[in-house]
């Protein structure tokens, strides 16, 4: 890497020429700084806005999940097997899930030998279990900090690389040249936020032949949201350099807790705790779930359900299943303005209409569980602990004792399963630029709980084996780069200086907009999506875009950093709600993670309002056979395309015609 200077429009930027930005300090990020340098490409760095921050160091469940091929049992797995069930998950293309399911292994055991602590039993099996979503039992877990544990291994493997690290340097803007299929990514521009007050105003240029974006999800979204608060995402700025999502009308939401936040996923459900809702003020407590369920057994039994099916499923709201919870839930806070808590203290009662909770209402199925856990105990918090006393001991590392105080609980978005579009070696369609981890939609309608945190791996993986063997040149010359990018970055200054600079417009407004997006994504873009307010909904989010463009000011430099996230986070929010709006206006119905109102549908269960009726989305409408992909065109305009879902490639891999591709280097090679 080299640092030099670049004046543009009168201003002089630091310039660093390298071969590789990767942007993002999360596991995803780390892992393709690291892969790079493996594949001798060490002309690499990091930029982050902040090292420490992100959902990979700072989410995470009861035991979080890495979802991987099945390397323990008597049970046959093949990444075909593997590939089929990703793939079934609907809206996810085929050959996506074989490199994520055939490169699982590899980039499993690189993590496990950089020391993350998965456990194997004394003949040395990497034992597993079944995860939401997962009909084996491939997902394995080094505990409720396993995401983690995986950034702290690989940030130490990235130090002892002596690989560069940006930090507080939040990246504003890619930088792009060339037109159609010949665009491609140049460089980007950060925000230095040490030297905002300079005359440049902190603005570091980067001249990158390749960047990794690994940003992560759009976490600032929404009102409810596990989200790490720091995590908003930047997926503005990629869009506006020309990137095209896929999927991301598909999110999860499920139940967390607000105080502290976190998943209440796995053995905080199959302990079976107390649900229960207060009003705003802590008065009046009721457990609603007895409204609903008509015996013990079966409300009991939800409750244990979901913890492998955690995410909200519109198909499990049905016949008193797991997601009917979700749905109380939500109408219990959100339409009814009251407070939600899971009380570990003690069992669910009948409260006079149903029978108290006794062990042996409970299904088979998780009486058995409960059995083999040796968790059949007396209390919701002995269960809890007998099976999973790190997930006890880490709300109490955050002041929350659940022996003594009921968790507070939403229903909050979790993960985006949609975002921009990748070939099978992670490139978008704007030429080098390569997202990874959340940043890409490689997920579908469902996925298998920790398939995340293995995609994440196993593309960063493939992106940095194929800059290292198709993109490995150095950077044009500062003076030529700077030449390709005088334009954009000039209006980055400008906009910069009219930000922070000029009187006028309304500098409540960055407060009042953050507010307005969450707001609006949680009423239409969220759990439930009503077709009439998402239509009434969208025009007004392109109207608050151009009143920020137009009004947004800071009362100082030092406030830039937030006011282009907030642009970056006003932008997405309009086009996810384009995204929505196409989906309905095709007809697309209750799928995945979130429920579209149908008077015309089936209610979950007696005594629900009206308004509860949905009907499923079917595998063969035209919004199950195909993904929409959505961006910017060049005017900066709405973009849209439906794309068919591509098979499970077919047929065999013949050794000696692989073998002889492979030693004359054409495995990887830039797809069509």
């Amino acid at each position: 890497m080299k640092k030099t200077r670049v004046r543009v429009g009168g201003v002089s930027y630091p310039v660093y020429s390298l071969n590789t930005l990767v942007i993002g300090s999360g596991a995803a990020g780390l892992n393709a700084a690291v892969r790079l340098h493996d594949e001798g490409q060490t002309d690499v760095a990091i930029a982050t806005d902040r090292a420490g921050g992100g959902a990979s160091r700072n989410s995470g469940s009861d035991k979080q999940t890495y979802y991987k091929l099945s390397l323990a049992g008597d049970r046959a797995d093949s990444p075909f097997e593997m590939a089929r069930d990703l793939a079934a998950g609907g809206s996810m293309h085929g050959d996506i899930a074989l490199c994520e399911a055939q490169n699982s292994v590899e980039a499993f055991l690189h993590l496990a030998g950089l020391g993350v602590p998965f456990p194997q039993d004394k003949y040395g099996a990497f034992v597993g279990y079944k995860s939401d979503n997962d009909p084996r039992q491939r997902a394995t877990s080094a505990g409720p900090l396993t995401s983690r544990l995986m950034v702290e291994a690989l940030e130490r493997e990235a130090k002892r690389k002596k690989i560069p690290v940006f930090n507080r340097h939040g990246v504003i803007a890619l930088l792009s040249a060339g037109r159609g299929r010949r665009k491609r990514v140049i460089g980007a521009v950060a925000l230095d936020a040490e030297k905002l007050a300079s005359k440049n105003l902190g603005f570091v240029l980067f001249n990158a032949v390749n960047v990794v974006l690994a940003t992560g999800g759009p976490g600032g979204l929404y009102r409810h949201s596990v989200y790490p608060a720091g995590q908003t995402g930047s997926h503005g700025l990629a869009f506006e350099a020309g990137a095209v999502a896929g999927n991301i009308t598909e999110s999860q939401y499920g139940i967390a807790a607000v105080k502290f936040r976190w998943n209440l996923s796995g053995t905080y459900q199959q302990a079976v705790p107390r649900y229960f809702s207060t009003d705003r003020d802590g008065g009046g407590e009721r457990e609603f779930l007895n409204d609903h369920f008509p015996d013990m057994g079966k409300l009991a039994t939800a409750i244990f359900l979901k913890g492998y099916e955690w995410p909200f499923d519109p198909d499990r709201a049905l016949d008193y299943g797991s997601s009917l919870i979700d749905i109380l839930v939500y109408e219990e806070t959100v339409v009814r303005g009251r407070r939600v808590f899971l009380d570990y203290r003690c069992n669910p009662s009948g409260a006079g209409k149903l029978r108290d909770f006794d062990l042996g209402l409970l299904a088979p199925e998780a009486l058995a569980y409960l059995e083999k856990s040796g968790a059949l105990l007396p209390t919701p918090i002995a269960r809890l602990f007998k099976m999973n006393r790190p997930a006890v001991e880490l709300f109490r590392g955050h002041g929350i004792d659940l022996r003594r105080e009921p968790l507070e609980a939403a229903v909050c978005a979790q993960h985006n399963n949609g975002g921009f579009q990748g070939n099978i070696w992670w490139e978008s369609g704007l030429r080098h630029l390569f997202p990874v981890g959340e940043a890409n939609g490689t997920h579908g309608v469902r996925r298998p709980g920790g398939a995340a945190l293995n995609s994440g791996q196993v593309g960063s993986l493939r992106a940095a084996r194929f800059i290292a063997r198709r993109y490995a040149d150095g950077p044009p010359p500062a003076d030529e780069f700077a030449r390709l990018a005088r334009t954009r970055v000039a209006e980055k200054y400008a906009l910069a200086r009219r930000l922070a600079g000029e009187a006028g417009g309304s500098p409540r407004l960055l407060e009042e907009a953050l507010d307005e997006i969450r707001d609006r994504m949680s009423a239409c873009g969220g759990p439930v999506r009503n077709p009439a307010d998402v239509r009434r909904e969208t025009p007004r989010a392109w109207t608050l875009v151009e009143r920020l463009r137009r009004d947004l000011r800071v009362s100082s430099f030092r406030a830039l950093p937030a006011a282009f996230r907030l642009l970056d986070l006003a932008l997405t929010h309009a086009i996810y709600l384009e995204a929505v709006r196409e989906y309905l206006d095709r007809g697309g119905r209750s799928r995945g993670s979130f429920l579209v109102p149908d008077a015309e549908g089936c209610l979950p269960c007696p005594g629900l309002d009206p308004r509860w009726k949905f009907s499923l989305a079917a595998d063969g409408d035209f919004v199950s056979r195909n993904i929409l992909e959505i961006g910017l065109d060049a005017r900066g305009k709405i973009k849209k395309e439906w794309v068919a879902v591509r098979p499970l490639p077919e047929g065999e891999s013949w050794f000696e015609n692989v073998w002889n591709d492979f030693l004359n280097d054409r495995i990887v090679r830039e797809e069509e």
